[in-house]
């Protein structure tokens, strides 16, 4: 008697379908109880972020300087906490997303916006900005694009294209990497007025938030975000293989390009609002892979709340350990992520050998 195997869920990597013997729709609500305790995560976080200051406040004090304008503390929570809680909020899951993203494109569960150059590419875009004179979100955010976009096609062909290799697309991440970051430092170094403006924001901050920064940086996000999201079922067919992906309807030059599109919006909008911050978009997908499984169906949305978590935990956190002053977001997530990612790279080592 032969016996015939089921195919997968179509669109859906082998390894993600649940274990034998396992109600098909089991894992299914553990992964949707475990969203709802990551957004309940993610709302602490944000009280948290509007609680925590420079100048102490009972949170009596908070809640109503959160919502009374005659309140003494009005000013310092609306004007100050609450759009640099908003700005992390955004800028967390473009880039937790981006990388997860970048991560399902490359096929790398090394690649991180700015491990590949990506986040380089924005933050040397908008030191030509500045030296050209342009200043404010605005006038950013547009440089920035188009320096992310132009370093994801490149990090892409370099790294060899549809044959790119995680080691291929590592090296040219790292060189272009190298390399533009030597020319933002050139321009910081040869024009004082960059140098005034590009210091703080180099290392990475929400200090200099400001409601139309914040106002200005959701449109992209959020039009970056539902494209990925969008791209979550097509990415899972390219996974399997273009043969396979066209098998499932699925165009994989369309899938592709789409993804650079919405890391380009992801990361070069975040990097042109706080400054380039490294290793969220590397923490936080592995974090959620080994929760989810290998579904980008549901591996993205846990990054874009996960992400926000670590970004404004980051900040809190710097907040705390610079007072009176503080620490650069970019410079927590940066400790961090050092040997998190060192971690990952032999664990992926030992795997290999």
């Amino acid at each position: 008697m032969s016996v015939t195997k089921s195919p997968p869920d179509e669109g859906v990597p082998a390894a993600s379908q649940p274990p034998p013997g396992r109600p098909p729709g089991s894992r299914d609500s553990l992964r949707a109880a475990g969203l709802g305790l990551a957004v309940l995560a993610l709302l602490a976080v944000l009280g948290l972020s509007i609680g925590v200051g420079a100048k102490q406040l009972a949170p009596g004090a908070v809640w109503q300087g959160l919502l009374d304008s005659a309140s003494p503390d009005y000013t310092v929570v609306h004007r100050m906490r609450l759009p640099r809680t908003l700005l992390g909020l955004l800028a967390g899951a473009a880039l937790g997303l981006a990388g997860g993203v970048m991560q399902a494109l490359t096929r790398n569960p090394l690649a991180d916006p700015g491990l590949l150059g990506i986040n380089a590419g924005a933050s040397a875009a908008v030191a030509t900005a500045t030296f050209l004179g342009v200043a404010g979100f605005t006038g950013y955010v547009w440089f920035a694009l188009a320096g992310a976009a132009l370093v994801s096609v490149l990090v892409y062909a370099v790294g060899g294209g549809r044959g790119a290799t995680p080691a291929r697309l590592a090296l040219a991440g790292s060189a272009l990497n190298a390399t533009l970051f030597s020319y933002v430092s050139a321009v910081m170094l040869l024009d004082t007025g960059s140098l005034e403006k590009l210091r703080f924001w180099t290392a990475g901050s929400l200090a200099s938030a400001q409601p139309s920064t914040v106002a200005g940086l959701a449109p992209f996000v959020g039009v970056g975000l539902l494209l990925a999201l969008a791209l979550a079922r097509p990415l899972n067919a390219l996974a399997l293989g273009d043969d396979s992906a066209r098998a499932l309807g699925a165009s994989p030059a369309l899938v592709r390009g789409g993804a650079i599109v919405a890391v380009t919006l992801l990361c070069g909008a975040a990097t042109a609002a706080c400054g380039p911050v490294v290793f969220v978009g590397l923490m936080v997908p592995h974090l959620v892979r080994a929760l989810t499984g290998p579904d980008l169906r549901w591996m993205f949305p846990y990054c874009a709340v996960l992400a926000p978590v670590l970004l404004l935990g980051a900040d809190v956190l710097g907040r705390v350990l610079g007072r009176p002053g503080e620490l650069q977001v970019g410079i927590v997530t940066a400790v961090l992520g050092g040997p998190v990612f060192l971690h990952f790279a032999r664990r992926g080592k030992a795997a290999r050998t």
